[in-house]
Protein backbone atom coordinates (compact mmCIF):
# COMPACT_ATOMS: atom_id res chain seq x y z
CA UNK A 1 0.00 0.00 0.00
CA UNK A 2 1.31 2.92 -0.96
CA UNK A 3 1.72 5.96 1.79
CA UNK A 4 0.11 9.93 0.68
CA UNK A 5 2.51 12.06 1.94
CA UNK A 6 0.88 14.54 3.91
CA UNK A 7 -0.37 17.87 2.27
CA UNK A 8 1.79 20.95 3.24
CA UNK A 9 0.27 23.88 5.24
CA UNK A 10 0.39 26.62 2.72
CA UNK A 11 0.87 30.61 3.82
CA UNK A 12 0.76 33.18 1.31
CA UNK A 13 2.80 36.05 1.95
CA UNK A 14 1.14 39.47 0.02
CA UNK A 15 4.32 41.77 -0.65
CA UNK A 16 7.60 41.21 -1.42
CA UNK A 17 9.48 44.21 0.85
CA UNK A 18 11.64 43.72 3.40
CA UNK A 19 9.15 42.80 5.78
CA UNK A 20 7.33 39.98 3.64
CA UNK A 21 10.90 38.69 1.99
CA UNK A 22 12.03 38.40 5.31
CA UNK A 23 8.79 36.75 6.73
CA UNK A 24 8.40 34.38 3.90
CA UNK A 25 12.14 32.84 4.32
CA UNK A 26 11.71 32.68 8.11
CA UNK A 27 8.78 30.39 8.08
CA UNK A 28 11.14 27.69 6.05
CA UNK A 29 11.57 26.48 9.79
CA UNK A 30 8.98 24.00 9.25
CA UNK A 31 9.20 21.50 6.54
CA UNK A 32 5.94 21.07 6.22
CA UNK A 33 4.86 24.42 5.21
CA UNK A 34 4.62 25.60 1.84
CA UNK A 35 5.34 29.55 1.40
CA UNK A 36 3.84 31.31 -1.50
CA UNK A 37 5.10 34.56 -1.85
CA UNK A 38 3.28 37.64 -4.00
CA UNK A 39 4.40 40.40 -5.56
CA UNK A 40 3.56 42.93 -8.45
CA UNK A 41 6.85 43.28 -9.63
CA UNK A 42 9.64 40.67 -10.31
CA UNK A 43 12.81 42.38 -8.80
CA UNK A 44 13.14 43.43 -4.84
CA UNK A 45 13.16 47.11 -4.85
CA UNK A 46 15.47 48.40 -1.31
CA UNK A 47 13.47 51.69 -0.46
CA UNK A 48 15.81 53.22 1.69
CA UNK A 49 18.21 53.60 -1.87
CA UNK A 50 15.44 54.97 -4.10
CA UNK A 51 16.98 58.56 -4.08
CA UNK A 52 20.31 56.97 -4.39
CA UNK A 53 18.71 55.58 -7.96
CA UNK A 54 16.58 59.01 -9.00
CA UNK A 55 20.50 60.50 -8.50
CA UNK A 56 21.66 57.84 -10.31
CA UNK A 57 24.69 57.05 -7.64
CA UNK A 58 23.20 53.69 -6.66
CA UNK A 59 20.98 50.75 -7.66
CA UNK A 60 17.96 50.24 -5.88
CA UNK A 61 16.54 46.71 -6.67
CA UNK A 62 17.68 43.15 -6.14
CA UNK A 63 17.26 39.76 -7.87
CA UNK A 64 14.35 37.71 -5.92
CA UNK A 65 16.77 34.70 -7.05
CA UNK A 66 19.52 35.72 -4.50
CA UNK A 67 16.99 36.81 -1.58
CA UNK A 68 14.53 34.01 -1.32
CA UNK A 69 15.32 30.58 0.05
CA UNK A 70 14.56 26.99 -1.68
CA UNK A 71 11.15 26.43 -2.28
CA UNK A 72 9.63 29.67 -1.91
CA UNK A 73 6.77 30.26 -4.91
CA UNK A 74 7.21 33.87 -6.41
CA UNK A 75 4.42 34.85 -8.10
CA UNK A 76 4.27 38.39 -9.91
CA UNK A 77 1.45 39.42 -9.53
CA UNK A 78 -1.23 41.69 -7.68
CA UNK A 79 -3.91 40.88 -5.55
CA UNK A 80 -7.19 42.63 -5.89
CA UNK A 81 -8.73 41.23 -2.82
CA UNK A 82 -8.69 38.94 0.46
CA UNK A 83 -11.51 36.54 0.74
CA UNK A 84 -11.21 36.10 4.90
CA UNK A 85 -13.38 33.62 5.31
CA UNK A 86 -12.67 31.57 2.15
CA UNK A 87 -9.42 31.57 2.91
CA UNK A 88 -8.39 33.13 -1.01
CA UNK A 89 -6.70 35.58 -2.44
CA UNK A 90 -8.10 36.89 -5.32
CA UNK A 91 -5.12 38.13 -8.18
CA UNK A 92 -5.49 40.88 -10.55
CA UNK A 93 -4.83 38.03 -13.30
CA UNK A 94 -7.75 36.33 -12.94
CA UNK A 95 -5.90 33.20 -10.89
CA UNK A 96 -7.01 32.65 -7.05
CA UNK A 97 -4.56 30.97 -4.33
CA UNK A 98 -6.00 29.00 -1.89
CA UNK A 99 -3.96 29.51 1.86
CA UNK A 100 -4.43 28.20 5.07
CA UNK A 101 -2.48 31.51 6.69
CA UNK A 102 -2.26 34.57 5.28
CA UNK A 103 0.60 37.46 5.62
CA UNK A 104 -0.10 40.96 4.73
CA UNK A 105 2.99 42.86 4.32
CA UNK A 106 2.01 45.58 1.42
CA UNK A 107 4.25 48.04 2.87
CA UNK A 108 3.34 51.35 1.66
CA UNK A 109 3.50 54.74 -1.00
CA UNK A 110 3.73 58.11 -0.89
CA UNK A 111 0.71 60.16 -0.19
CA UNK A 112 -0.98 62.78 -2.15
CA UNK A 113 -1.32 66.29 -0.15
CA UNK A 114 -4.48 66.01 2.33
CA UNK A 115 -5.57 69.11 0.70
CA UNK A 116 -6.04 69.89 -2.73
CA UNK A 117 -2.71 71.44 -4.35
CA UNK A 118 -2.95 72.18 -7.98
CA UNK A 119 -0.90 70.60 -10.61
CA UNK A 120 -0.18 67.75 -8.35
CA UNK A 121 -1.09 65.30 -10.12
CA UNK A 122 0.33 66.35 -13.41
CA UNK A 123 3.44 68.08 -12.65
CA UNK A 124 4.75 66.49 -9.10
CA UNK A 125 7.28 63.87 -8.89
CA UNK A 126 6.72 61.43 -6.30
CA UNK A 127 9.68 59.21 -5.20
CA UNK A 128 8.02 56.40 -2.46
CA UNK A 129 8.06 53.34 -5.32
CA UNK A 130 10.17 52.28 -8.29
CA UNK A 131 7.93 53.45 -11.18
CA UNK A 132 7.59 57.00 -9.91
CA UNK A 133 11.04 56.95 -8.76
CA UNK A 134 12.14 55.63 -12.72
CA UNK A 135 10.15 58.52 -13.86
CA UNK A 136 12.12 61.34 -11.65
CA UNK A 137 15.23 59.36 -12.99
CA UNK A 138 14.45 60.03 -16.30
CA UNK A 139 13.00 63.40 -15.86
CA UNK A 140 16.27 64.44 -14.36
CA UNK A 141 18.64 63.10 -16.90
CA UNK A 142 17.48 65.76 -19.32
CA UNK A 143 17.58 68.47 -17.04
CA UNK A 144 20.97 70.40 -17.32
CA UNK A 145 22.71 70.83 -13.51
CA UNK A 146 22.02 74.19 -13.42
CA UNK A 147 17.83 73.63 -13.55
CA UNK A 148 16.15 74.62 -10.59
CA UNK A 149 14.66 71.39 -8.27
CA UNK A 150 12.50 71.36 -5.58
CA UNK A 151 11.84 69.25 -3.05
CA UNK A 152 8.64 69.15 -0.75
CA UNK A 153 8.61 67.56 2.27
CA UNK A 154 11.36 67.93 5.14
CA UNK A 155 11.61 64.40 6.59
CA UNK A 156 13.70 61.94 6.02
CA UNK A 157 13.09 61.19 2.51
CA UNK A 158 13.09 64.92 1.39
CA UNK A 159 16.54 65.54 3.44
CA UNK A 160 18.52 62.46 1.66
CA UNK A 161 16.39 63.34 -1.52
CA UNK A 162 17.56 67.33 -1.56
CA UNK A 163 21.43 66.32 -0.07
CA UNK A 164 21.74 63.63 -2.79
CA UNK A 165 20.73 65.27 -5.60
CA UNK A 166 22.52 68.74 -4.44
CA UNK A 167 26.02 66.60 -4.00
CA UNK A 168 25.84 66.54 -7.45
CA UNK A 169 25.98 70.29 -7.97
CA UNK A 170 21.79 70.45 -8.89
CA UNK A 171 20.55 73.68 -6.94
CA UNK A 172 17.93 72.52 -4.25
CA UNK A 173 15.36 74.14 -2.63
CA UNK A 174 13.45 72.04 0.32
CA UNK A 175 10.47 72.79 1.08
CA UNK A 176 9.66 71.64 4.65
CA UNK A 177 5.80 72.22 5.39
CA UNK A 178 7.17 72.80 9.13
CA UNK A 179 10.36 72.05 10.67
CA UNK A 180 13.02 70.41 8.94
CA UNK A 181 13.01 66.61 9.82
CA UNK A 182 10.60 66.91 12.81
CA UNK A 183 11.13 63.34 13.89
CA UNK A 184 14.87 64.49 15.12
CA UNK A 185 16.25 65.76 18.19
CA UNK A 186 18.28 69.56 17.94
CA UNK A 187 20.78 68.17 17.79
CA UNK A 188 20.13 65.86 14.79
CA UNK A 189 18.46 68.96 13.02
CA UNK A 190 21.46 70.70 13.96
CA UNK A 191 23.81 68.25 12.12
CA UNK A 192 21.78 68.21 8.92
CA UNK A 193 21.15 71.44 8.61
CA UNK A 194 24.78 71.93 8.50
CA UNK A 195 25.52 69.66 5.55
CA UNK A 196 22.75 71.03 4.06
CA UNK A 197 24.02 74.28 3.94
CA UNK A 198 27.11 73.32 3.02
CA UNK A 199 25.88 71.33 -0.13
CA UNK A 200 24.18 75.29 -0.61
CA UNK A 201 20.04 73.82 -0.29
CA UNK A 202 18.02 76.37 0.19
CA UNK A 203 16.19 75.08 3.18
CA UNK A 204 12.41 76.81 3.91
CA UNK A 205 10.65 75.73 7.06
CA UNK A 206 7.12 76.76 8.04
CA UNK A 207 6.69 76.87 3.69
CA UNK A 208 4.18 74.95 2.31
CA UNK A 209 3.38 74.62 -1.75
CA UNK A 210 -0.15 75.11 -2.82
CA UNK A 211 0.24 74.84 -6.51
CA UNK A 212 2.54 72.76 -8.93
CA UNK A 213 3.02 74.23 -12.52
CA UNK A 214 5.14 72.64 -14.65
CA UNK A 215 8.22 75.39 -14.22
CA UNK A 216 7.50 76.73 -10.53
CA UNK A 217 5.79 76.12 -7.56
CA UNK A 218 3.77 78.49 -5.58
CA UNK A 219 4.09 78.41 -1.93
CA UNK A 220 1.54 79.75 1.11
CA UNK A 221 2.77 82.87 0.83
CA UNK A 222 2.44 83.42 -2.70
CA UNK A 223 5.68 83.21 -3.44
CA UNK A 224 6.61 81.42 -7.24
CA UNK A 225 9.78 79.46 -7.34
CA UNK A 226 10.98 78.70 -10.59
CA UNK A 227 11.50 74.36 -10.40
CA UNK A 228 12.12 72.37 -13.78
CA UNK A 229 11.45 69.29 -11.80
CA UNK A 230 9.12 69.30 -7.92
CA UNK A 231 9.76 66.09 -6.13
CA UNK A 232 6.82 65.41 -3.46
CA UNK A 233 8.19 63.21 -0.58
CA UNK A 234 5.37 64.57 1.88
CA UNK A 235 4.12 61.76 3.64
CA UNK A 236 3.47 58.01 3.11
CA UNK A 237 0.02 56.08 2.78
CA UNK A 238 -0.68 52.16 2.68
CA UNK A 239 -2.53 50.32 -0.23
CA UNK A 240 -6.39 49.83 0.77
CA UNK A 241 -6.36 46.39 -0.26
CA UNK A 242 -7.31 45.32 3.32
CA UNK A 243 -10.22 47.88 3.48
CA UNK A 244 -11.35 46.86 -0.08
CA UNK A 245 -11.17 43.48 1.29
CA UNK A 246 -14.14 44.14 4.18
CA UNK A 247 -10.94 43.83 7.03
CA UNK A 248 -10.66 46.47 9.78
CA UNK A 249 -8.18 49.06 9.44
CA UNK A 250 -7.06 52.40 11.13
CA UNK A 251 -7.76 55.60 9.35
CA UNK A 252 -4.90 55.29 7.50
CA UNK A 253 -6.06 51.79 6.33
CA UNK A 254 -3.29 49.83 8.25
CA UNK A 255 -4.68 46.14 9.01
CA UNK A 256 -5.80 46.57 12.79
CA UNK A 257 -4.42 43.89 14.62
CA UNK A 258 -3.75 42.64 18.49
CA UNK A 259 -0.35 41.90 20.24
CA UNK A 260 0.34 39.01 18.02
CA UNK A 261 0.08 40.97 14.50
CA UNK A 262 -2.82 38.89 14.00
CA UNK A 263 -5.74 40.72 12.11
CA UNK A 264 -9.03 41.39 14.67
CA UNK A 265 -11.19 39.81 12.11
CA UNK A 266 -9.51 36.85 11.36
CA UNK A 267 -7.17 35.06 12.98
CA UNK A 268 -5.40 33.52 10.24
CA UNK A 269 -4.59 36.56 8.97
CA UNK A 270 -1.56 38.39 10.05
CA UNK A 271 -0.22 41.68 9.18
CA UNK A 272 3.42 42.99 9.18
CA UNK A 273 5.27 45.86 7.76
CA UNK A 274 3.77 49.36 7.05
CA UNK A 275 0.61 48.29 6.84
CA UNK A 276 0.37 47.14 10.27
CA UNK A 277 -1.31 48.50 13.29
CA UNK A 278 -0.82 46.27 16.19
CA UNK A 279 -3.22 47.49 18.98
CA UNK A 280 -4.13 50.72 16.97
CA UNK A 281 -0.61 51.81 17.63
CA UNK A 282 1.76 51.20 14.71
CA UNK A 283 5.35 51.43 14.83
CA UNK A 284 7.19 54.00 12.45
CA UNK A 285 7.29 53.22 8.88
CA UNK A 286 11.18 51.97 8.45
CA UNK A 287 13.31 49.09 7.05
CA UNK A 288 14.14 49.36 10.45
CA UNK A 289 10.79 48.05 12.03
CA UNK A 290 9.63 45.97 8.91
CA UNK A 291 12.33 43.15 9.15
CA UNK A 292 11.64 42.28 12.86
CA UNK A 293 7.73 42.50 12.43
CA UNK A 294 8.04 40.42 9.72
CA UNK A 295 10.17 38.02 11.65
CA UNK A 296 7.22 38.32 14.45
CA UNK A 297 3.97 37.87 11.61
CA UNK A 298 6.20 34.42 10.54
CA UNK A 299 6.78 33.52 14.06
CA UNK A 300 2.67 34.18 15.42
CA UNK A 301 1.88 31.86 12.08
CA UNK A 302 4.73 29.34 12.90
CA UNK A 303 3.33 29.12 16.92
CA UNK A 304 -0.41 28.60 15.63
CA UNK A 305 0.52 25.37 13.36
CA UNK A 306 2.40 24.21 16.48
CA UNK A 307 -0.62 24.83 18.59
CA UNK A 308 0.94 26.96 21.00
CA UNK A 309 0.17 30.33 22.21
CA UNK A 310 1.77 33.32 19.64
CA UNK A 311 4.28 35.56 21.59
CA UNK A 312 3.39 39.11 22.01
CA UNK A 313 5.09 41.71 19.93
CA UNK A 314 8.08 42.63 21.04
CA UNK A 315 10.79 45.32 19.16
CA UNK A 316 12.91 48.32 20.14
CA UNK A 317 14.66 51.07 17.97
CA UNK A 318 17.79 52.15 18.60
CA UNK A 319 17.36 55.46 16.50
CA UNK A 320 17.72 57.06 12.74
CA UNK A 321 20.26 57.01 9.99
CA UNK A 322 20.04 59.38 7.71
CA UNK A 323 22.34 59.67 4.26
CA UNK A 324 23.54 63.49 3.38
CA UNK A 325 25.08 62.70 0.37
CA UNK A 326 27.53 60.16 -0.49
CA UNK A 327 30.18 61.24 2.12
CA UNK A 328 28.53 62.18 4.87
CA UNK A 329 25.45 61.55 7.12
CA UNK A 330 23.84 61.98 10.66
CA UNK A 331 22.86 59.17 13.07
CA UNK A 332 20.23 60.31 15.29
CA UNK A 333 20.02 57.78 18.40
CA UNK A 334 16.67 57.54 20.41
CA UNK A 335 15.14 55.80 23.35
CA UNK A 336 14.08 52.15 22.89
CA UNK A 337 10.21 53.20 22.10
CA UNK A 338 11.28 55.34 19.27
CA UNK A 339 11.78 58.93 21.06
CA UNK A 340 15.02 60.54 19.82
CA UNK A 341 17.47 61.82 22.39
CA UNK A 342 19.44 65.17 22.20
CA UNK A 343 22.19 63.32 20.87
CA UNK A 344 23.61 62.68 16.98
CA UNK A 345 26.46 62.21 14.94
CA UNK A 346 27.49 63.89 11.79
CA UNK A 347 30.30 63.48 9.34
CA UNK A 348 31.45 60.78 7.50
CA UNK A 349 31.59 58.08 9.99
CA UNK A 350 27.93 58.69 10.22
CA UNK A 351 27.75 58.21 6.47
CA UNK A 352 29.81 54.57 6.82
CA UNK A 353 26.84 53.56 9.39
CA UNK A 354 24.66 54.32 7.19
CA UNK A 355 25.82 52.69 4.40
CA UNK A 356 26.67 49.50 6.69
CA UNK A 357 23.04 49.52 8.02
CA UNK A 358 21.58 49.44 4.02
CA UNK A 359 24.17 46.56 3.14
CA UNK A 360 23.13 44.64 6.35
CA UNK A 361 19.52 45.23 5.82
CA UNK A 362 19.53 42.30 2.27
CA UNK A 363 22.43 40.39 3.97
CA UNK A 364 20.37 39.37 6.84
CA UNK A 365 17.61 38.70 4.24
CA UNK A 366 19.91 36.31 2.12
CA UNK A 367 21.03 35.03 5.58
CA UNK A 368 17.69 34.04 6.79
CA UNK A 369 17.38 32.38 3.18
CA UNK A 370 20.20 30.64 3.81
CA UNK A 371 19.42 29.70 7.56
CA UNK A 372 15.58 29.91 8.77
CA UNK A 373 15.33 31.28 12.07
CA UNK A 374 19.11 32.91 12.55
CA UNK A 375 17.35 36.62 12.37
CA UNK A 376 17.89 38.39 15.74
CA UNK A 377 16.45 42.10 16.45
CA UNK A 378 16.67 44.51 19.50
CA UNK A 379 13.93 43.92 21.78
CA UNK A 380 12.38 46.01 24.59
CA UNK A 381 10.54 48.91 23.23
CA UNK A 382 7.66 50.25 25.15
CA UNK A 383 4.38 48.67 23.94
CA UNK A 384 0.40 50.02 24.84
CA UNK A 385 -0.13 48.66 28.77
CA UNK A 386 -3.70 47.11 28.02
CA UNK A 387 -3.87 45.02 24.13
CA UNK A 388 -7.06 43.72 23.15
CA UNK A 389 -7.63 39.76 23.93
CA UNK A 390 -6.64 37.60 21.13
CA UNK A 391 -8.84 36.36 18.71
CA UNK A 392 -9.73 32.69 19.16
CA UNK A 393 -9.18 30.16 16.33
CA UNK A 394 -12.36 29.40 14.73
Amino acid sequence: MTEVAPQKIHVVVVGGGYAGTLAANHLRQRPDVAITLVNPRPVFVERIRLHQFVADTGVATADYATLLGDGIRLVVDAVDRIDAPARRVLLSSGGELDYDYLIYAVGSTGAAPVSAVAGFADFAYPIADLESAQRLRYALADLPLTSPVTVVGGGLTGIETASELAEQGRHVTLVCGAALGPSLSKRGRRSVAKRLRGFGVNVLESATVTEVRWDAVVLSDGAVLPSAATIWTAGFAVPDLAARSGLSTDALGRLLTDETLTSIDNPYVVAAGDAAAPSGQPLRMSCQAAGPLGAQAANTVLSRIAGSAPAPLNQAFVGQCISLGRTFGTVQLARTDDTPVNMALGGRTAASIKEAICKGTLWAIRREAAKPGSYRWLKGGKRPAQAPAEIALR
